[in-house]
């Protein structure tokens, strides 16, 4: 019998990069990339470890904007151009490379890897690789949970609690239609909460998300078990930490297992060592260099001077550090159970394009964990849903602001390089909701022909798009700079544009049109209508608003 649980859980997200006005656009490689690098290699793991019978359950999201561009014909084709390309740049680098035989090996090894991603994505999974994930979830070992429609941070934006509420509940039905059942589980974007953020999850019928580590140590009364079993909120939801311990042997940058000296080199690529004439065609067609994805280094250390990568070598190293990555997790829930009253689980959560894009070897570090936790009987993967069936008694807390973002609160995507935004997103908030009650009987008329309804439709797109966590971050961060300004300033100007055009009953189709092509993201959805207020006599759901008596009991009964 187990003595507790551990919960690996992959949050896949990507901001919406979508430019059809573009025939080579710099930022849609961030998809190819993860594509190659992660998606892919992810489910060739799953598919292995189901044929090897190995008991195991993972549980991941995937995000509407990272579902509306695997979903993309038109981001599809291009990425089979892309990987065409590099199954011509490897087969170049195999001639290139004859007498360099540190590199051919890593050169051939390349090449084999592309070639069969492209064979995957084409004729495995039909370029369709939503379905993949869906298919293993249906299957019963993947738990898929739902986030918000374009991944917006949410205590950012509470001053128009519209806003928050359409985030969610767009991103709850764009879940449904893509997998066909209801949600159990969400993950708040960045982990950020606010109180009662919580109850509209439980009104749109979801069990369970996330906190970060001190979301939960933090909440009023301290919660008697830590993170190691969930907590209810005043809603009814639960509420899973996130483990420090596990978290900082995968994350840190000075103790955790990326950093190996045997691991790839992330930074070192062939599209900015070699000669420019040679590597020209295999660049973006401006002459920018970017990276190819060929890598022949390890990390080797704080050098420059790089020594080759030996792919066996960092197998090896991966099966290690699974090995002791298990190790602590066994020691962590014996220590645990022997001082609970039921068995602890270990919620250990990471951005899924660490593994295989960021750290090469990731997915292998995967494999090994769950080849290695069915060798053993202390420890268990399970999902969230999986131990809240178990385990359906748990303390009442109430969780404070928090997110996993730099000290744990808002400052990323709420300072000096970034604040500016959040003016423009509130009057725009503010002004989405006026819109959608002036025009109130247009959007019930839920005509597609219909100027109006489209032109507050694609206003919702707008907003959405704008109101991102991916663009105030990557201010903070300071790489791609230009390019968030960019979608922010476009957006937000976009959807002044048709407030005002609304506003005086008068349009440019032709504009429109072009701007639902561009930001097509839920083209298939009448965004506006989430922003309608709730019929004056409506009555909110009691379990919104239980009392901690009621509450207690609820539980008993």
């Amino acid at each position: 019998m187990s003595q507790g649980y551990l919960c690996l859980f992959l949050h896949a997200h990507l901001p919406y990069v979508h430019h059809p006005e573009h025939e080579h656009h710099l930022e849609e490689q961030w998809l190819f990339e993860a594509i190659t690098e992660t998606y892919i290699p992810l489910l060739g793991v799953l598919e292995r470890c189901v044929a090897a019978a190995l008991p195991f359950r993972l549980t991941m999201s995937l995000t509407p904007p990272l579902v509306s561009m695997l979903t993309s014909e038109l981001l599809r084709r291009r990425y089979v151009r892309y990987i065409d390309k590099l199954i011509e740049l490897s087969e170049k680098e195999i001639k290139r490379t004859r007498r360099l035989p540190d590199y051919r090996g890593l050169a051939k090894m390349y090449n084999r890897l592309f070639v069969e991603t492209k064979e995957k994505f084409v004729h495995a999974y039909k370029q369709d690789i939503v379905s993949a994930f869906k298919r293993f979830q249906e299957s019963g070992i993947l738990e898929i949970v739902a986030s918000c429609a374009t991944h917006g941070f949410l205590p950012n934006l509470g001053v128009n609690p519209a806003s928050v509420k359409a985030q969610i509940d767009i991103g709850i039905d764009r879940y449904k239609k893509t997998f066909g059942r209801p949600p159990k589980g969400f993950w708040l974007p960045e982990c950020g909460y606010f109180r009662g953020v919580d109850a509209l999850l439980k009104d749109a019928g979801i069990d369970y998300f996330f906190l970060d580590s001190h979301g939960v140590i933090n909440a009023e009364p301290r919660p008697k078990y830590g993170v190691y079993a969930p907590i209810y909120c005043a809603s009814g939801v639960a509420a899973f930490g996130r483990d420090w311990e596990s978290s900082k042997q995968v994350w840190s940058a000075q103790e955790g297992y990326p950093g190996d000296p045997d691991y790839r080199e992330y930074y070192r690529d062939i599209g900015h060592e070699l000669d420019f004439e040679y590597i020209k065609p295999y660049i973006h067609p401006e002459g920018i260099r970017i990276n190819t994805g060929l890598k022949y280094w390890r990390i080797t250390g704080a050098t420059e001077q790089k020594l080759p990568y030996i792919p066996e070598k960092a197998r090896k190293k991966a099966a290690i550090h699974a090995g002791n990555f298990l190790d602590n997790r066994i020691s962590q829930i014996q220590r645990l159970f022997s001082i609970m009253d039921r068995e602890p689980i270990v919620v250990a959560p990471y951005d899924a394009e660490l593994f295989g894009h960021w750290w090469y070897e990731g997915p292998q570090w995967i494999e090994f964990v769950i080849q290695k936790v069915s060798k053993q009987d202390a420890v268990r993967l399970c999902t969230p849903s999986e131990y809240l069936a178990r385990h359906p008694v748990n303390q009442r807390c109430d969780p404070p602001l928090s997110s996993w973002g730099y000290k744990g609160y808002s400052e990323y995507w709420l300072d000096g390089s970034n604040d500016w935004l959040c003016r423009h997103l509130h009057a725009a908030g503010k002004r989405m909701t006026d819109l959608a009650a002036r025009f109130k009987k247009h959007l019930k008329a839920n005509s597609p022909k219909n100027i109006h309804c489209r032109a507050l439709n694609q206003a919702a797109r707008e907003l959405l798009l704008a109101q991102s966590s991916d663009w105030p971050f990557i201010m903070k961060s300071g790489t791609m700079t230009p390019y968030a300004h960019k979608r922010v300033k476009s957006h937000i100007g976009r959807f002044t544009k048709l407030y005002e055009n609304l506003r005086k009953g008068c349009f440019d189709e032709d504009w429109l049109a072009e701007v639902e092509r561009r930001d097509d993201i839920f083209s298939d959805m009448k965004c506006a209508k989430y922003y309608l207020p709730e019929d004056a006599g409506k009555k909110r759901k009691t379990r919104k608003n239980l009392s901690r008596a009621a509450f207690a009991k609820k539980r008993k009964n």
